[in-house]
């Protein structure tokens, strides 16, 4: 990494399960973590002080102490949900501060109210603000981009989700139930409600999945999708087990597997895209949606850092901001590729 660019990033929400390992992968990549939570107990218990990491206790209702929490850092990771809740005012304070913002959101209607609220104010202080940058909402979107690639419309796009198991962390349970909009899909190149009750389908999905049952749930991809690529129809599944895992009350935690801190999940994305009888489809498999969010996330900062996109400024989709096909290549081995014929 070049030193002469501030490195310097906050990370609200750092004492949760998904900021713990973003801090974590920050200072992998040689940047500065700045941890800032709300509650100085969990703060202090998290141990980044006898790590050398600079903590700050912040409420987001306090505007003065977010200007302050942000002095001298270059950009702001939001990992603090539900995002409904917290988007608004950290994406203002970033701004205020002429800081990028970037969050993790699987929220429709945080992502889509963070990109028509905020493209203005960011381009007015030459920052980006890109909501949504997690296992749900940008990496879809990164797929998506490559693999339609110099197509300039596409007449569908499905997207297919598969995980061996979903451990909700306590912040997922949290806003899956705070989270009670109307999901969004796009039919007839128009964001349109979802049919309910939402359509089950069998999804044929790579090994070590196979055929699984799946049924539509569209997260924060569509919103991202849509404000930079012409898509007549779009609908994302997730395997339907998945989704019983995290309707149970009783599913534990992700608990960790390694030293990594990683759980043993491991997950399956595709993205078929379809253009005047054409189709192309990419095959994208990791391990741990959280833990695999902090590399995603931290890929993207790295490069607005070091001025490696498309966009300087505005509210915008990671697939608007940089090259697809290299982001995503940056990601292995945590992420595996394929493009397959179809």
């Amino acid at each position: 990494m070049n030193t002469s660019v501030n490195n310097k990033v906050a990370v609200f929400g750092a004492t949760g399960h998904t900021g713990r390992f973003v801090v974590d992968e920050l200072i992998r990549r040689g940047m500065v973590p700045v941890a800032l939570a709300r509650d100085s107990g969990k703060l202090a218990a998290a141990g980044f002080e006898s790590r050398g990491i600079q903590t700050r206790c912040v409420s987001i209702a306090d505007d003065a102490a977010l200007d302050q929490a942000l002095q001298g850092v270059a950009a702001l990771i939001n990992c603090a949900g539900p995002f409904l809740e917290t988007a608004n005012q950290l994406a203002a304070a970033a701004i205020r501060n002429r800081v990028h913002y970037l969050d993790v959101s699987a929220e429709q209607m945080s992502a889509h109210d963070t990109l028509k609220n905020f493209d203005g104010p960011a381009r007015e202080a030459g920052v980006l603000v890109m909501p949504a940058m997690g296992f749900y909402g940008g990496l879809a979107d990164l797929l998506a981009t490559a693999v339609t690639g110099d197509w300039d419309a596409v007449d569908d796009i499905r997207i297919g989700i598969a995980l061996d198991s979903w451990h909700p962390t306590e912040g997922t349970r949290i806003t899956g139930a705070r989270n009670t909009a109307h999901r969004l899909v796009v039919s007839d190149g128009k964001l349109v409600p979802m049919t309910l009750p939402a359509t089950e389908i069998a999804w044929d999905y790579a090994e070590p999945f196979g055929r699984l049952d799946a049924i539509e749930v569209p997260f924060s991809e569509v919103i991202l999708m849509t404000q930079h690529l012409s898509i007549g129809q779009l609908h994302t599944y997730l395997n339907l087990s998945a989704l019983q895992d995290i309707r149970d009350p009783l599913t534990p935690p992700p608990a960790a597997a390694d030293e990594s801190g990683k759980s043993a999940q491991i997950f399956l994305v595709d993205v078929i895209a379809s253009k005047d009888g054409q189709t192309r489809k990419l095959v994208a498999q990791g391990r741990d949606i959280y833990g695999f969010t902090a590399p995603l996330i931290c890929e993207a900062v790295q490069r607005i850092l070091q001025g490696e996109v498309k966009q300087h400024s505005g509210a915008h989709a990671p697939g608007a901001v940089f090259d697809a096909r290299s982001f995503l290549h940056a990601l292995a081995p945590e992420l595996v590729c394929t493009f397959e014929a179809v």
